[in-house]
């Protein structure tokens, strides 16, 4: 059995050896289970996140949370216990995760002997809802799997556009007059790094966070080396719905040569911020990567604590997420981000590859990230980039089905273990994403700057779409127009203002949020722009006004009985000419209906 990692040695030896003896014995045989017999509250069944079940995998981890104020130490041996013998399997306490929950491990009824069988997602259900039962359980959630968020192309290397043209490039040469990256580290959480002499002397000491030995083919656990031992498959090792096999893709290599391969060396590519240091942090094996590790992995990218693990000497105010999976973004996702923008790092993530809306792939739809949508070489919407209003900015992520058209950057020439180095072409959100960090770094290396901040000034400077890309934020990411406003101190014109608050929409009431402008002369634009993320199970119920300074009220969405679907995911253009601009405005939303609820996640007004 593992132990309980805690830096609070102070429960009481028999009250801990107590709930040791239950926690050993929980062999349950099949007549006495009472399956099926599980009913929940709504109190109770609020406490699930079930969605990572819909998908292919079979999930035998769960991330489980306690009431706050509680001896977790003693009640999370006596919530698995209870939830042992109220579902009939057997469990296992893991480790504790930095965002403050538990991994739990499920395992067959004859574990106890020294075997394992597989868990299906009737299982893994009936043991979250065992748990949710438990008084002191606040949130139960699969430790569910997150992939790279890239489609690998073989292509030889050549130029670089993404970076230089006029049509689909970010647009860095004018920067790099006066921003480099020099001083800032950015931690790459990903598959690890492999040696590569146009990338190694801008790495510095990362870690290697993978908790499963098999996934990170290195033969022990988490350890201090994040070198990437390949992420290759067989035999339909990854669920039905990957291929049979894959290759080594050598993921956090590239990603980490876009921010900041070596330059002016005479050979291979250039990083966007060429002068900053990369940690690779990793946390995605064969198959992809745990939800426990990947938060564990955010946590000490951004200086936090995590049990266990030595302190981070390279914190990282820049972190590239260029991975993801389905879902609401759930308790362990946000934690962990709110912790890291909280010291004080920016978070950048991918919006998916699936060609949908990204409100439902995490983290891309988590609060306090920059998330980020793929662009081709015409500027436009990459073919499989996600899109939506949680969607930030857009950067370069290229279309590899066009010759030359794909992202270069650095990578590895081994099919499955790590051989010569390489450079290739790739395209995805995953290359896009890396382009944003970079220009973070370029940004934070003129000096310091909030992650609320560094999302304003990639926002306000980004350049208008050459073409067709809807759902893709205020723009593609602009390196010199973002330097140039730091130089001039103009910050863009702080035109672009968020709040990201939950605000709940319960039957019959009604809500407020503000939001306080500042910085801008005169009044607001004719053309002002409020765009709306509200999540409802049913949104003709919803009516939403904007509220000026001065109490005046826009109308930007009148209730509607026959309006059945769910959401409301939205830009509005407001003629609000006559209205001063600076002041406390409001977005009132109202739930004229009874049997729907909602939340109101996050709004903006841009000017």
């Amino acid at each position: 059995m593992k132990k309980l990692l805690s830096a609070k040695p102070t429960i009481a030896p028999t009250i801990l050896a107590s709930a040791l003896a239950l926690f050993c014995t929980q062999a349950i045989a099949q007549s006495d289970r009472d399956v099926g017999a599980i009913s929940l509250s709504p109190e109770e069944a609020a406490k699930l996140n079930l969605d990572p079940l819909a998908d292919a995998l079979a999930y035998d981890s769960l991330i489980v949370y306690l009431v706050e104020g509680r001896n977790q130490e003693i009640d999370v041996y006596q919530a698995i216990d209870r939830a042992a013998k109220l579902s009939g399997n057997n469990l296992e306490l893991e480790r504790p995760v930095s965002t403050g929950g538990y991994v739990v491990k499920i395992r067959a009824k004859d574990s106890v002997k020294g075997e394992t069988a597989g868990v299906d997602d009737a299982t893994t259900q009936s043991v979250m809802e065992a748990l949710a039962r438990d008084p002191n359980v606040s949130y139960v959630e699969p430790d569910a799997i997150m992939q790279v968020a890239f489609t690998p192309n073989d292509t030889n290397y050549n130029a670089q556009w993404h970076y230089f043209e006029a049509t689909g490039g970010l647009n860095l040469p004018t920067a790099w007059d006066s921003a480099t990256g020099t001083g800032v580290t950015v931690a790459v959480i990903d598959t690890g790094i492999t040696s590569h002499s146009d990338l190694n002397a801008n790495v510095v000491a990362g870690y290697d966070f993978i908790s499963s030995s098999a996934a990170a083919r290195d033969n022990n656990g988490r350890d201090s080396n994040p070198a990437d031992q390949g992420d290759w498959w067989t035999n339909s090792e990854c669920g039905p719905l990957a291929p049979p096999s894959s290759n080594s893709s050598w993921h956090g290599t590239h990603v980490a040569g876009t921010i900041a391969a070596v330059s002016n060396n005479a050979k291979g590519v250039a990083g966007v911020a060429f002068n900053a240091k990369i940690s690779p942090v990793r946390a995605l094996g064969k198959c992809g990567g745990s939800l426990s590790d990947i938060a564990d992995a955010i946590t000490w990218s951004s200086g936090g604590t995590v049990s266990g693990i030595p302190a981070n000497a390279n914190v990282a105010k820049v972190i590239n997420m260029s991975l993801g999976g389905g879902g609401a973004c759930g308790t362990t996702y946000q934690n962990a981000i709110t912790g890291a923008v909280g010291r004080g790092s920016v978070v950048i993530v991918a919006a998916g590859n699936e060609n949908v809306d990204a409100s439902n792939s995490r983290p891309a739809n988590c609060s306090n990230v920059v998330t980020v949508a793929a662009t081709n070489r015409a500027g436009g919407r990459a073919s499989y980039s996600n899109f939506g209003s949680v969607v930030d900015v857009a950067a370069p992520g290229g279309q590899t089905n066009v010759s030359g058209n794909g992202v270069a950057s650095t990578l590895n020439s081994g099919t499955t273990t790590p051989s010569t180095e390489s450079y290739a072409y790739y395209q995805g959100t995953s290359m896009a994403t890396p382009h944003v960090a970079g220009v973070a770094a370029l940004i934070l290396s003129k000096g310091s700057k909030t992650p609320a901040e560094i999302e304003t000034l990639l926002k306000n400077n980004a350049r208008a779409f050459p073409a067709t890309c809807t759902g893709c934020g205020s723009g593609i990411v602009d390196a010199a127009a973002t330097i140039a406003a730091l130089s001039s101190g103009g910050g863009g014109g702080a035109s672009f203002f968020e709040n990201q608050a939950d605000f709940a929409i319960n039957d019959n009431v009604t809500i407020e949020s503000p939001i306080t402008v500042s910085g801008r002369t005169g009044n607001a634009s004719s053309a002002l722009k409020a765009s709306v993320t509200i999540f409802h199970t049913y949104r003709g119920d919803v009516q939403i006004d904007l509220i000026a300074p001065d109490g005046s009220a826009y109308r930007l969405k009148n209730s509607s009985s026959s309006d059945s679907a769910d959401n409301v995911i939205a830009t509005y253009t407001v003629n609000a000419s006559s209205e001063v601009a600076n002041g406390t405005w409001k977005l009132r939303v109202r739930d004229v209906f009874s049997g729907d609820t909602g939340r109101l996640d996050k709004w903006s007004l841009q000017f």
